[in-house]
């Protein structure tokens, strides 16, 4: 295999094969990025032309009925809030750094797909499912890291610092991206794991594999380095190109099990051992006492995001159940409730990204309503749980 650097962006790579790959490294949110991703294409004249995009998000970026089909009560019911959050976060760091140079987020790639149909290029979606990706992302990281996680997508969202033109280009150059890969290798060593590397692998192996013997590939520029060493492994057949490891999220871990039933385990040990101890009368006496610190706590909370009134009833009645279960949390049981009682519409869908970054957009936005009850009630329930039942116990 043989790599031409070409430029700060572009790298030529020849595989023992005689296969051509162009790749293309680009901000996706780069005015620049859009231009070269076009001038490159008609240059190379490919036979195939390889998107950084999975079906899910080219889908959403080119279909405008994308929102239409949204059902935001099965989102709670799969466990995918975490996931429209943190897919909404991103969304809305790109739109806003788009909006500072007048691009929209994911620009570059959308172009080389219309420029290569209007040529009569074949092109193909070559990333990873987001959803696969972001729930790796989660499983692979400890709970510190999952903190953390939760914190940088927010903190992203809510960041106004502004992104000149030439400081996202500086951005697309070899030095600067080695520099942010290390430093988020070093905060966040699962997620760099699951959005990084596996990406390289997973996207490296599909470019390789795309039809045709001449292929542009239009990458972010944070995966190019990634991307060369990966198909430098796999031609000397260092490791495998199959990808069906990394293609589905991760089996739960045997860990999460027991802390999911740990809770629920230690209260009953503590009821029948107040039972035995201080009589069946009292142990009846503290489980209702934790079942009321536990719904109060969480009503509380639900009012405090100004839940639906409903809605507040439902935390309370729901909230001492779903801690007994490792499965159901009291956040689903109001997130749902919340998203009937207060149905959103589609631009809710659309503003999303926008609303987000701002404390009365929590709150306005119906989807992010719903997410935000969902959180605080989770909230709620911990913390009355852990915090206030044994608060209260010292002086029953």
């Amino acid at each position: 295999m043989k790599t031409e650097i070409l430029s700060d962006t572009i790298r030529k790579i020849t595989l023992d094969c005689g296969d051509e790959i162009t790749l293309v490294g680009t901000a996706h949110v780069s005015q620049n990025s859009v231009e070269e991703v076009t001038r490159v294409i008609d240059e190379v004249q490919p036979d195939m032309v390889c998107l950084e995009l999975d079906r899910g998000r080219y889908d959403a970026k080119t279909k405008e009925s994308a929102y239409e089909n949204r059902d935001l009560k099965k989102v709670f019911k799969e466990g995918k809030a975490f996931l429209l959050l943190a897919n909404t976060a991103l969304a809305s760091f790109q739109k806003k750094m788009g909006t500072q140079v007048g691009t929209a987020p994911g620009e570059e790639i959308l172009t080389a797909g219309r420029i290569a149909k209007e040529r009569g290029i074949p092109f193909c979606l070559c990333d990873r499912d987001i959803a696969v990706t972001l729930k790796r992302a989660w499983g692979i990281s400890n709970f510190w890291n999952k903190a953390k996680l939760i914190g940088a997508l927010l903190s992203s969202a809510f960041d106004k610092e502004e992104f000149s033109a030439e400081e996202l280009e500086e951005l697309k150059k070899s030095n600067s991206i080695e520099k942010m890969m290390g430093e988020l290798a070093k905060e966040l060593p699962g997620a760099k794991t699951a959005l990084i590397d596996e990406r390289d692998r997973y996207l490296a192996t599909s470019i390789m594999k795309a039809e045709g013997h001449r292929k542009v590939a239009v990458i972010g520029a944070g995966h190019a380095g990634g991307i060369v060493r990966t198909m430098e492994a796999l031609e000397k057949k260092e490791i495998s190109d199959d990808l069906s490891a990394i293609s589905q999220p991760p089996a739960p871990s045997k860990a999460g099990k027991i802390a999911g039933w740990s809770i629920p385990v230690l209260l009953v040990a503590f009821v029948v051992y107040s039972c035995f101890t201080f009589g069946f009368e009292q142990g009846i006496r503290y489980f209702v006492t934790w079942a009321c610190c536990n719904a109060a706590t969480t009503m509380i909370f639900a009012v405090l995001s100004n839940a639906h009134p409903l809605n507040w009833l439902v935390a309370a009645v729901t909230a001492p159940i779903s801690v007994m279960s490792p499965v159901l949390g009291v956040g689903i049981f109001t997130g749902i409730t919340e998203s009937q009682l207060r149905k959103p519409a589609v631009k809710d869908f659309e503003k999303m990204p926008e609303d987000v970054s701002s404390f009365k957009g929590w709150f306005k936005n119906k989807v992010l309503h719903a997410l935000l009850v969902f959180i605080t009630t989770s909230l709620g329930s911990m913390l009355g749980t852990l915090v206030v039942f044994p608060l209260v116990l010292k002086h029953v």
